[in-house]
């Protein structure tokens, strides 16, 4: 074999051999392409802990008809914001629990609800497990609210007490005095009418329960969040998703901690 033939050979194995790095080269790039974009950490955005959340009540609880363990099922009332990025929008599901029921007595104590909120679950289905209280609620729910346990224990019935017993002294008086007219003896009919009518409103009172208390479908309460809730740019994919329409700007979570504007009360 010439000198000549042995060049040619050795220029055409050099050639096939950077054809080979080059195409190798080329295959590496978008690999490595991929793999800088699946290292790249995704967005991070946090709701912190003591945010309130508005919610609305889509079935009512109360010391008459709930029973401990009955689940409280609740919808976001306005939307919350973390970076400038609506996190839970209008809609969202809240699920809750009836923690402790009492009921009210009939000479003393006063009907209490215990409720814990349990998990959020958006519209696209991400859910987040948690343990929250209640921190207000508005004036078409029965009672009055303990925050720092989420209770809700039922007003007194002074008033009405004493109505009772008015009444029913007056009853007993008029027929007091109509039989002590028929004895001829007004004053002692009156008395004894006056006392057998208390007597009777004492009685009516005692076998009576005092006041429920009531948390009203529809009414609106808000969450405290006791923990940090975390999502990123996939769990806040929602689609095509459309909030209900609502009368109050969305909230940032460093205004809903300062309170709703609105009928809540605590």
């Amino acid at each position: 074999m010439s000198f000549r033939h042995l060049i040619s050979i050795a220029l055409l194995a050099a050639g096939a051999l950077t054809a080979q790095e080059q195409t190798a080269q080329g295959q590496a790039a978008p690999d490595q392409a991929a793999q800088i974009e699946t290292a790249a950490p995704k967005a991070e955005f946090t709701v912190e802990p003591g945010v309130k959340i508005p919610l609305n009540l889509i079935n009512s609880v109360s010391t008459k008809h709930s029973l401990e363990g009955d689940r409280v099922y609740l919808e976001t009332a306005f939307p919350i914001l973390a970076g400038g990025r609506i996190v839970i929008p209008v809609g969202s599901y809240v699920a809750g629990t009836v923690t402790q029921i009492q009921k009210p007595g009939r000479i003393k104590g006063r009907g209490e609800i215990y409720v814990r909120f349990d998990t959020l679950t958006l519209p696209n289905g991400v859910t987040r497990d948690f343990r929250s209280r209640m921190g207000t609620m508005d004036a078409s729910s029965t009672g009055k609210l303990d925050r720092t346990e989420g209770r809700v224990e039922s007003e007194g019935d002074k008033l009405g007490d004493a109505r009772t017993v008015a009444e029913t002294t007056a009853a007993g008086a008029s027929v007091g005095s109509i039989a002590g007219v028929a004895s001829k003896s007004v004053g002692m009919g009156l008395g004894i009418g006056a006392g057998a009518g208390a007597a009777a409103g004492l009685i009516a009172i005692l076998a009576m329960r005092g006041p429920d208390a009531i948390l009203a479908k529809g009414s609106t309460v808000e969450m405290i969040l006791d923990r940090p809730l975390k999502f990123n740019e996939d769990d806040l994919n929602f689609g095509n998703y459309q909030a209900p329409r609502m009368a109050t700007p969305m909230m940032q979570p460093e205004q809903a901690k300062s309170g709703l504007p609105g009928p809540l009360r605590k």
